[in-house]
């Protein structure tokens, strides 16, 4: 016969209770939190996939941050551009207006004074910051104010550097402009190349922006630069000629000239002239001996270009000289090319903003849509079926109290109650 001494029985009673209430507990600790999984313990399978997703979850909604820091950054920048484009477009009409021969000195340096402030406030849009005082357009160094004035003009501090932000798990947009492609990299002439009249010219002849017609034109190379000369003949017919020169100063070769444009053609006012393919005419009646220069586009500030319009108008212009008159409308049609070239760079780099926009907006839609999944899939796994929990919790409730009564009653038994 086996015994039980009273101490084993007390222990054995004790243990079981201890654990129902253990048990007890942590379903209340389950009801409360309202999650299934209070440790790893509980579903160990579930708890690692949880601790997956919530990872995942967690970068979804640090992606999300990086996008919202991105489009403050982008519509900042884009509606700073939007001035720019305004004001330059402002800009380009008081050039065209200046072209009018009724206007007087008078009159052209009131215009003059207007482009000088609408200069200085195109300086200051270059200079704009964000609401954490970092400069939009000085490239990546954001603390350093891109554009000073100079005694030799608009000078770019910043660098070409890029801001970039990770907006996607596999995916770094670039969340600012930069200021030297923006404001400084404008290309001069129509892009491509440069017309230019000589200083010393007599005449009245203005030489066109021209255009490219076959490209990539071989006169375009840097360092090239091409004359047409004007000629005067016995009877007054006018002819010109063409010359060229490479970045060495040698004479670029003649039969590829010839080819195309025989020397001492017969010229009229406004004929096309083409080469290498290139066209531009010359307006207006030459002098003997008066040359225009054609040579490859550079780079120059859309700052430099207002400058430049502006001293233009505040010179004052001889009336009945048509050589001053020439002069001044060929300044004028070179400032209205160049703030042409320049509202392109603008519209460009707009355009790449504009397109950053509207990634950020179809990537926020799909973070959206990820997080969803995130937390679903975490609920799943994780969230307590209240129904089940609470009949498990009361059952173990009466399986406690059950548990009690009974050890009482067992633990009161002795041999000397029935003696």
């Amino acid at each position: 016969m086996i015994r039980i001494s009273t101490s084993s029985i007390f222990d054995t009673n004790v243990s079981a209770m201890n654990q129902q209430q253990a048990d007890m507990l942590h379903t209340q600790l389950q009801v409360s939190s309202g999650k299934r999984i209070m440790t790893p313990a509980d579903d160990p399978a579930g708890a690692a996939q949880v601790i997956d997703l919530t990872q995942t979850s967690g970068m979804n909604t640090q992606y999300t941050t990086n996008r919202n820091a991105a489009n403050t950054s982008l519509t900042l920048t884009e509606s700073t551009l939007q001035s720019v484009t305004t004001l330059i477009q402002n800009m380009q009409t008081t050039a065209v207006s200046a072209g009018n021969a009724a206007l007087s000195n008078s009159d052209r340096q009131t215009m003059a004074t207007t482009l000088q402030g609408d200069l200085n406030q195109l300086i200051g849009l270059a200079n704009s910051t964000d609401a954490n005082g970092n400069y939009l357009f000085s490239g990546s160094q954001g603390n350093v104010k891109p554009f000073v004035t100079t005694a030799s003009g608009v000078q770019y501090q910043g660098d070409t550097g890029q801001r970039l932000i990770q907006v996607a798990s596999n995916l770094n947009m670039v969340s600012n402009a930069n200021g030297a492609e923006l404001f400084m990299e404008n290309k001069n002439g129509n892009g491509s190349f440069v017309t230019s009249a000589s200083s010393s010219n007599s005449g009245s002849g203005i030489i066109s922006q021209g255009n490219v017609t076959s490209p990539p034109p071989t006169t375009l190379q840097q360092g090239n630069t091409y004359t047409v000369t004007f000629t005067v003949g016995t009877g007054g017919a006018t002819t010109y000629t063409i010359t060229g020169t490479d970045a060495s100063g040698a004479a670029l070769p003649t039969a590829a000239q010839t080819a195309t444009l025989p020397a001492n053609q017969s010229y009229t006012s406004g004929q096309t002239i083409s080469f290498n393919g290139i066209e531009f005419s010359i307006q207006g009646t030459p002098a003997s001996g008066d040359t225009f220069t054609v040579q490859p586009s550079t780079n120059v500030s859309v700052f430099q270009t207002v400058q430049n319009l502006i001293n233009t108008l505040n010179t004052a212009q001889p009336p009945g000289n048509t050589t001053a008159s020439a002069t001044y409308s060929q300044q004028l049609d070179q400032a209205m090319g160049n703030l042409n070239q320049s509202l392109n760079s603008v519209l460009t780099v707009r355009a790449r903003v504009g397109s950053n926009l509207s990634q950020i907006t179809s990537l926020q839609s799909t973070g959206d849509t990820l997080n969803l999944q995130y937390q679903s899939s975490i609920s799943q796994l994780q969230d307590l079926d209240y129904t089940k929990a609470v009949s498990q919790l009361t059952q173990q409730q009466i399986g406690l109290q059950a548990a009690m009564q009974s050890f009482k009653i067992v633990s009161g038994l002795s041999l000397f109650n029935y003696l």
